[in-house]
């Protein structure tokens, strides 16, 4: 999905990138994390995802914070009293006399100061994974050490634009090579490694430990039980030295918002600001899934080593792109050396299984396997499901080394087309009821 479009607000004499999407009754601005591009995160289905689902209760305000992104360069790292200079210009660009306040990780430090100093432009606050102190001191002692910090400069600077520091947040993500370039762009994007190494150290000397008491505002605190990078205890501080904050953990053990389960998190958010918690309505369509993998892939890397591995997978990824445009096929998902896709014809689905499976024996060397199905799919967002995408991972989870498996729906949807089928019997397919007879494409 397309980015709104960026304006830029005056905050002093800085330019202050933002924009604004959704029409809901509700003023939401979303402070990033010094890791942020405006433009660049919507290329993400998982961010362009969430930032729909609160645009339908919400009207989202989003910006680039000094030093990083599309907003204005500055030396070294700013100053919290200075970004919060750059909430209320946003705020005042826009026309927002009151907004609540929603912030994530480190930027849960400037949000949390931001609603202590400027009550009366902070509606509510939402704190996800955020972190009052990150550097371990007395009576909080479970963060690192200064000098523990210290250490992870030299990585960070080493590896700043790999998307290694973005993607270590997300455990669903490993081994996926497009969030990895998506990652690593966004790092690129968003600061020099220069700046990543001062936002970095930055982080180590804040403290918003003593202005929690004097937050007035209504405070949702969110977090994964199942987070291994942000310790839980910081969030549950949070909760206790807010007063009034309602603190809810959730399931799941990614740190990032985008992926993972969005929408128990957002439905949480919905019912805070607004009242009411509505899951979003799905829309039905009729498709045509492919479910494609590598077959035998972990040998495969295993001989080509992790690097060669990547830039094999990287290759691939941008040919079925092509096949896909070509035959008219949406790319929904990716799964390590997976993929999923749908189609609004299964003969053209079936076409590109076919090319896919041919250029990546002819040009990579490699066999791929494919399984489809046409029913009735629930869309939300860049995603689908419900029985129909169960089916097509079955039917591709059966197939053999270079086939193109279908279902018994597939080949009576494609008469007259020409496509010829082999008789593969009927098949139990694992949690779907009944049997079902399955045709491999004639090669």
């Amino acid at each position: 999905m397309a980015a709104p479009q960026t304006r830029y607000a005056r905050s002093g004499d800085l330019h202050i990138a933002y924009q604004t999407f959704g029409d809901g009754p509700v003023d939401l601005i979303w402070v990033p994390t010094w890791i942020w591009h405006g433009e660049h995160v919507w290329d993400e289905p998982g961010v362009a995802r969430l930032f729909r689902r609160i645009g339908t209760f919400a009207r989202l305000i989003t910006f680039d914070r000094r030093g990083s992104g599309m907003s204005d360069p500055v030396p070294g790292a700013p100053t919290l009293e200075e970004q919060m200079d750059d909430v209320v210009a946003v705020l005042d660009a826009v026309g927002s006399q009151q907004a609540a306040v929603f912030a994530q990780l480190e930027a849960g430090s400037m949000a949390s100061l931001f609603a202590a100093t400027h009550p009366e432009r902070t509606s509510a606050l939402v704190l996800y994974e955020a972190t009052p102190r990150m550097t371990s001191t007395e009576g909080y002692d479970w963060p690192l050490s200064r000098e523990e910090r210290e250490q992870w400069v030299e990585p960070l600077r080493s590896t700043w634009g790999s998307g290694e520091r973005v993607l270590s947040l997300s455990q669903s993500a490993a081994g996926d090579p497009r969030l990895q370039r998506w990652a690593g762009q966004l790092e690129r994007l968003a600061v020099s490694p220069g700046t990543a190494v001062a936002f970095y150290r930055m982080s180590s000397d804040i403290d918003v430990r003593p202005v929690l008491p004097s937050i007035q505002a209504p405070t949702l605190v969110l977090h994964r039980t199942g987070d291994s990078y942000i310790d839980i205890r910081h969030s549950r501080y949070l909760a206790d030295h807010i007063p009034g904050a309602r603190l809810v953990e959730l399931p799941g053990t990614d740190t990032l918002l985008f992926s993972g389960d969005q929408n128990s998190l957002i439905e949480e958010v919905e019912e805070f600001l607004t009242g009411v918690r509505h899951a979003p309505d799905p829309e039905r369509i009729l498709a045509t899934v492919m479910f494609s993998d590598i077959v035998d892939s972990t040998k495969r890397a295993a001989e080509l080593g992790d690097r060669r591995w990547r830039e094999l997978l990287e290759s691939m990824e941008e040919s079925i792109t092509r096949e896909l445009a070509r035959f008219r096929g949406r790319a929904v998902k990716t799964m390590g050396d997976g993929f999923l896709a749908t189609f609004d014809g299964p003969a053209r689905g079936i076409r590109c299984a076919t090319a896919i499976r041919d250029a990546a024996m002819a040009r990579y060397g490699v066999e791929v396997r494919s399984g489809l199905h046409t029913g009735e799919v629930e869309v939300m967002g860049d995603d689908v499901g419900g029985i129909a995408v169960h089916i097509g991972a079955r039917v591709g989870g059966i197939a053999r080394a270079g086939e193109v498996l279908v279902s018994g729906t597939v080949k009576d949807l494609v008469v007259g087309s020409g496509i010829e089928f082999e008789d593969r019997g009927e098949q139990d397919l694992k949690g779907v009821p009944g049997n079902w007879r399955l045709w491999a494409v004639a090669a």
